[in-house]
């Protein structure tokens, strides 16, 4: 008598009131915690390609911001390679590379965010090795796109073809500047000092951003262009 009494008070209006509240707190609860991950899901790996004589550490401020907005380790790759050597090499080189990341993660594409003389080797590999398929956003930071006047203090490969009017540059800038489907995003400074005509890094077809006035280094650690950056790379 008391366990079928018991069940009849489960059965009221009341009861059945706490457990629909219960059910829908439960799904509301699940599709919170469901959301991050179905945006990571859509999100693209992100490639950091670091300029002339540096390494993949001038990334490490940049990434950690990357990381603080949510992005995971396996979805950011800051790259090593000899900056000493032809800007055509380290393109291929680059191919090599998105190729494993894309394996590793499964991403069609991924977004490409570069510093520097890094710009130009990310562009020759878009432009004549493919990349216009596997690149979704691409990001020029300081990039001497159409050469700088410090390139002739330096006497690297590398040095000569970012020497204005250079055979590489005349190749890479010839016809469309910004081809396929790509979204591409320049940031450049009239107090970058290293980048000289400073508005080289501007492109045709790109969307240009001139900063505040920072130096070239800063533009790896500088607040405003990080947040821009992600949200240029999300967006789009």
């Amino acid at each position: 008598m008391t366990l079928r009494s018991h069940k009849r008070r489960g059965n009221t209006p009341l009861s059945r009131r706490l457990t629909l509240l219960l059910s829908l707190a439960a799904l509301a609860l699940g599709s919170l915690f469901a959301a991050p991950a179905a945006a990571a899901a859509d999100r693209n790996p992100v490639v950091f390609v670091h300029g002339w004589s540096s390494s993949s550490s001038a990334w490490d401020e940049m990434v950690a911001d990357f990381k603080a907005a949510g992005y995971a380790d396996s979805e950011l790759y800051a790259w090593d390679y000899n900056s000493a050597q032809s800007n055509k090499t380290t393109a291929q080189q680059l191919a090599a590379l998105i190729d494993d990341v894309r394996a590793a993660t499964g991403a069609a594409q991924v977004d490409i965010v570069t510093h520097s003389m890094g710009g130009l080797n990310s562009r020759w590999y878009v432009k004549f090795l493919g990349g216009t398929s596997y690149v979704d956003d691409w990001v020029s930071l300081a990039g001497p796109n159409h050469g700088t006047n410090s390139a002739y203090w330096c006497w690297t490969t590398s040095c000569y073809e970012m020497r204005p009017g250079s055979g590489f540059l005349s190749d890479l800038n010839a016809g469309d500047e910004t081809p396929g489907s790509v979204d591409y995003g320049t940031w450049w400074s009239s107090c970058d000092a290293v980048i000289n005509p400073d508005d080289s890094t501007v492109l045709d077809g790109a969307a240009n951003t001139h900063t505040a006035c920072i130096g070239h280094s800063d533009f790896l650690s500088n607040d405003t262009v990080s947040r821009q950056v992600r949200d240029f790379v999300a967006a789009t």
